[in-house]
C-alpha cells in the first residue's frame, strides 16, 4: 500500500487525468480496473473516475510496485540545461525572464536540451520550488512564446492557478507587450496605426501580407512610434494591437521598412544586415487586467521593462 497526498497544483482536476499524468506507464484499462476494484481509494473510500481532486485529499494505492518504481526512475532532461536565467522579476507565482536571442523557448522537432523552459525547470528544481517526483500533474510553464532569434520578456508560471489565470488574460489581451525594432528608412508619420491582413503558410513558417480582406486571412493592426533616426535606420516602439505570427516583421516590410537583420522578410544584403539576429525585442510588459485576476491581482497596473536591449541603448540606435 502507498499513499499520495494531493498538493495545490494537482487539485482542481479529475482523478483519471491526475492518474494518467502521475503514472505514465499505467495502462488506461488497468487504471479503470483498479478504481472499479477499490485498488485506488480517495480519502479511504471507493471513488469514481471523474471525482474532482482537492488540495489535501489522500489517494491510497493497492497496485503493483512497478508503477511507482518506473515513475521514480525517471531521468530529468532539464538538468542537462543551464540553470542561468536573466530574471527581470520574480515572486511566489511568476518569473519574468529576459530571453536572449538564440535560445528556443520549447524543445522542437530538432530537440536540443537547452531550451528556456528547461532552464526554468532546472532553476526551480535547484531552488526546491519544483520536484517532478511530487508534482506529477503540473510542471512550471511558459505563458507566451518568442521566436528563437528574437529576444524579450517571457512569463513563466510557477503554479497551476497562475498559469490558468495568465493564459486567460493572454487570450483577452490583458497583457500588453511592447517591442523595440530597427527598420530601414523612416516612416512618413512619427506615429501611426498600420492595418492589413495576413495569411500563414504553415509548411514554410512564413506569412504573406494583403492590403484587402482575403480568404483565410486575419486582420492585423500594428501601432508604431518613431523613437530615433540616424539617417538610414529608425528605432521604433511597436504596440501590437493584434498578435499574429511574424506580424511586426511582415507588416513593416510590407510598407517598405523591413527590419534590420531579418533574413526572412528583410533585405539581407544591405548593411547593417551582418547582424547575427533580427533587431526585434519584446522589451516591455504591462499587466492591464480588466477583470478579476485572483491570486495575481497584485500585478495589475505594474509595468516591467528590459533596460539593456542590444541594439537600443537608452532608446537610441546602437549597433556597436
Amino acid at each position: 500500500m502507498r499513499t499520495v497526498e494531493i498538493k495545490k497544483n494537482d487539485s482542481g482536476q479529475r482523478l483519471d487525468k491526475f492518474l494518467q499524468k502521475r503514472f505514465k506507464t499505467l495502462p488506461k484499462s488497468l487504471m479503470y480496473k483498479y478504481i472499479r476494484k477499490k485498488c485506488i481509494k480517495l480519502n479511504g473510500k471507493k471513488c469514481d473516475i471523474n471525482a474532482m481532486l482537492c488540495e489535501g485529499d489522500v489517494l491510497t494505492f493497492y497496485i503493483k510496485d512497478e508503477f511507482f518504481e518506473n515513475d521514480e526512475k525517471e531521468s530529468y532532461e532539464f538538468l542537462k540545461a543551464p540553470k542561468k536565467l536573466d530574471i527581470v522579476y520574480e515572486d511566489d507565482n511568476i518569473i519574468l525572464i529576459d530571453k536572449k536571442p538564440g535560445i528556443i523557448v520549447h524543445p522542437d522537432k530538432n530537440y536540443h536540451f537547452d531550451s528556456l523552459i528547461s532552464r526554468v525547470h532546472h532553476y526551480m528544481y535547484d531552488k526546491g520550488e519544483y520536484n517532478p517526483k511530487t508534482e506529477k500533474a503540473f510542471a512550471p510553464a511558459l505563458v507566451n512564446r518568442i521566436d528563437r532569434n528574437t529576444g524579450g520578456i517571457v512569463i513563466a508560471a510557477k503554479n497551476a492557478e497562475s498559469l490558468r489565470i495568465l493564459n486567460a488574460k493572454m487570450k483577452t489581451r490583458e497583457l500588453k507587450k511592447h517591442y523595440l525594432c530597427l527598420v530601414y528608412g523612416k516612416p512618413k508619420k512619427d506615429c501611426d496605426i498600420l492595418h492589413g491582413y495576413i495569411t500563414k503558410n504553415e509548411s514554410k513558417n512564413k506569412v504573406t501580407m494583403h492590403k484587402k480582406p482575403t480568404e483565410g486571412a486575419k486582420e492585423i493592426r500594428t501601432k508604431y512610434t518613431v523613437l530615433d533616426y540616424d539617417g538610414k535606420i529608425s528605432l521604433l516602439d511597436i504596440d501590437l494591437l493584434t498578435g499574429r505570427t511574424h506580424q511586426i516583421r511582415a507588416h513593416m516590410a510590407s510598407v517598405g521598412h523591413p527590419l534590420a537583420g531579418d533574413t526572412k522578410y528583410g533585405k539581407s544584403k544591405k548593411a547593417p544586415d551582418n547582424l547575427k539576429y533580427q533587431a526585434l525585442y519584446s522589451y516591455k510588459l504591462i499587466f492591464n487586467f480588466k477583470s478579476d485576476a485572483g491570486i495575481l491581482n497584485y500585478l495589475n497596473g505594474r509595468e516591467f521593462t528590459v533596460r539593456d536591449v542590444w541594439f537600443a541603448k537608452n532608446n537610441h540606435i546602437s549597433l556597436a
